[in-house]
């Protein structure tokens, strides 16, 4: 029997997901929103039948087993921590947390309850295309590995009033919400990771019609990064929400004896003996986004916080979920297998330090040394 769900959030991202999580056969049993306001708004539209403003009273429910944490970041560690400290799995939104003694806190409660899942919704490591890259680098397609170069445009992340999103002190910018995804996406399909970062942040917009006045934007809406891995290749990676119209995302990998490239949900290969580039993986028909509440109103900014191709992902991961929990077998009344490619806590304390060294880098405009907090 599946669990039940319980989500924390009431965004557009929330809006998308809780129909796609319907259609696998889960169970949405509450919502969690900053106000008592927002969070019936999002029960009635959704027919989800509890709803309320206080996180226990989501944590202490009896039909709620697995709770997915979609909401802003400065509340993120917080919430997985005490959920899995009442003995609640969780799949908790990128990023992690706002630093890392904030995501090292998750990561202690994971490891001291491994018998629940506890993973990161890096939904790239589940998208056709970069399971694919993954196997035809591990199989030497490109031979070594030597560089890496990632191409981001995307619409504004901004919404029609002043939010979290707009502030980098609670988790904000293209860094943090498509940057994450980038970091682990090229630890997960290389294998390394980096030592030293190089970054520029920069906040374009400061202010919009709606958004002025006594609040300003302060959250990046540029960010380019450099990173040196620790197999030696070169990672160049840019991220633009000055883009309107649509989102492009382009991850070449380039080796000794040819190259791979993920564009949008498509995988393309050629080797250096090829005369053309060949067509590896066709993402066309591997889009699930069908099954999602997408409406007009709503579609443009989901479409930045999590474009078709991460959306894609975290359905995936939806029903790898599903998957792990379908049968009941198991030690733990969950399989490991399906979901043993997710990221795990660790790997979010991994994506967060890098996070934190590009900021310092944009601050300090020198190479700064990736360092993972032990204590």
């Amino acid at each position: 029997m599946l669990p039940g769900i319980g989500v924390f959030g009431t965004g557009d991202i929330v809006r998308a997901l809780v129909p796609f999580l319907r259609a696998k056969g889960f169970r949405v049993e509450a919502v969690w929103g900053r106000t008592l306001e927002a969070a019936e708004n999002v029960a009635t539209e959704l027919n989800i039948p509890f709803h309320t403003n206080k996180v226990d009273d989501v944590l202490l429910r009896k039909d709620v087993d697995l709770v997915f944490i979609i909401c802003q970041p400065d509340l993120h560690a917080q919430i997985a921590v005490k959920a899995l400290g009442i003995g609640k799995h969780v799949l908790c939104d990128r990023p992690a947390g706002l630093c890392q003694l904030e995501v090292l806190k998750m990561v202690h409660a994971a490891q001291y309850y491994p018998s629940l899942i506890s993973v990161i919704s890096h939904g790239l490591r589940f998208l056709p295309a970069f399971v694919q890259m993954k196997r035809h680098l591990e199989a030497g397609y490109v031979g070594a590995v030597n560089v890496c170069d990632v191409r981001v445009h995307c619409g504004s992340m901004i919404g029609s009033q002043f939010d979290w999103m707009c502030s980098h002190l609670m988790g904000g910018g293209i860094l943090t919400m498509v940057g994450s995804h980038i970091i682990d996406a090229v630890s997960f399909v290389t294998g390394q990771r980096a030592t030293r970062v190089h970054g520029m942040m920069r906040t374009f917009t400061k202010s919009t019609e709606k958004i002025n006045g006594i609040r300003w934007i302060d959250s990046d809406d540029f960010c380019s990064f450099q990173m040196i891995l620790d197999g030696g290749a070169c990672v160049t990676a840019t991220l633009n929400s000055h883009v309107a119209g649509g989102f492009v995302q382009e991850v070449v990998v380039c080796g000794s004896r040819g190259r791979l490239a993920v564009r949008g949900a498509s995988l393309y290969g050629q080797t250096h003996t090829d005369e053309r580039e060949q067509l590896l993986h066709d993402g066309s028909a591997d889009d699930l986004t069908h099954l999602a509440n997408r409406n007009d109103n709503s579609s443009a900014r989901v479409n930045s916080l999590l474009p078709q191709p991460y959306l894609q992902g975290l359905f995936r991961l939806v029903g790898a979920l599903k998957e792990a929990f379908a049968t009941g077998d198991g030690e733990h009344g969950w399989l490991k297998e399906p979901v043993s490619s997710a990221a795990t806590f660790e790997d979010g304390q991994y994506v967060q330090a890098v996070i934190d060294a590009v900021k310092l880098s944009s601050a300090s405009r020198q190479w700064e040394q990736i360092v993972l907090e032990k204590v």
